[in-house]
């Protein structure tokens, strides 16, 4: 079947991104022409400064693009309400939560936002949406605990439990594991990976974890200084296009293992 008898939940068309000030325009990235599948977990995956995070905040209306079009179901990003938006994508950040005393739950219920009525009353379909997103990401122990309370870990989850609660058919998170060790960023990983499986839902995300994004991910999107590639492991592998994620000099991609070894002086 090829990708346009299938579901394509997210579509960009000569896509630029990057910055507009009233003097210049910064370009950091152009011709990006992407179809995201329902129901795949996409890698988004380069360098430092690359662009990943502008990528995702365009993809997502946090910032404008600077030409080209994004449709979301067949749909022009541009005309989408903030309101239609969040019922359809929900957008896991990287930055630190303002201080509060919001517990688990509570935190997790705001995702329930969009749907609620004007005095913000939880209905029981709202209610079995939160239960069943905290069931999903395994934290109901965690639920009446105040979320400073929570490690970084178990803090990743909740958020996830969130944008899970928001029901959207995309989730965007950007570097769910930045500050996560070794043992809770394969956690996020699994979990991410079960939940695409389980819900049909698509996610996206930017991650520094190569060779777990390999093991994991369905499909990819790399970024590097001259072009952009889109595909599975193995038609990126095909194109030599890991190759081009970074300099030679320290590592190197092993088609065999595939994934990414350092070099040995």
């Amino acid at each position: 079947m090829s990708k346009s008898e299938k579901h394509i939940v997210l579509k960009t068309e000569n896509l630029s991104i990057g910055y507009q000030t009233k003097k210049q325009q910064t370009i950091i990235a152009s011709s990006i022409n992407l179809s995201v599948e329902k129901g795949k977990f996409i890698a988004l995956l380069g360098k430092n400064g690359i662009g990943k995070s502008t990528l995702l905040r365009t993809l997502s209306k946090v910032q404008k693009p600077l030409e080209g079009s994004i449709k979301i179901n067949q749909k022009e990003l541009s005309t989408y309400t903030n309101q239609e938006l969040s019922t359809s994508l929900s957008l896991v950040l990287t930055e630190r939560l303002p201080l509060s005393q919001l517990t688990v739950f509570e935190l997790i219920a705001l995702g329930r936002q969009p749907y609620t009525n004007w005095i913000d009353k939880l209905s029981p379909n709202d209610l079995k949406k939160i239960l069943w997103a905290i069931e999903e990401t395994e934290i109901t122990h965690l639920k009446d605990k105040r979320f400073y309370e929570l490690s970084d870990g178990q803090l990743q989850r909740v958020l996830i439990a969130r944008a899970l609660a928001q029901d959207t058919e995309i989730i965007i998170l950007d570097e769910p594991t930045a500050h996560l060790d070794i043992h809770h960023t394969f956690k996020v990983f699994s979990l991410l990976k079960k939940l695409v499986e389980k819900t049909g839902k698509t996610i996206i995300i930017s991650t520094h974890e190569i060779n777990l994004a390999i093991q994991l991910a369905d499909e990819f999107i790399l970024l590097t200084e001259k072009e952009i590639h889109s595909g599975t492991s193995k038609e990126l592998i095909n194109q030599n296009a890991f190759e081009k994620l970074f300099p030679k000099e320290l590592i190197s991609f092993n088609k065999t293992l595939e994934q990414f070894i350092i070099k040995k002086n």
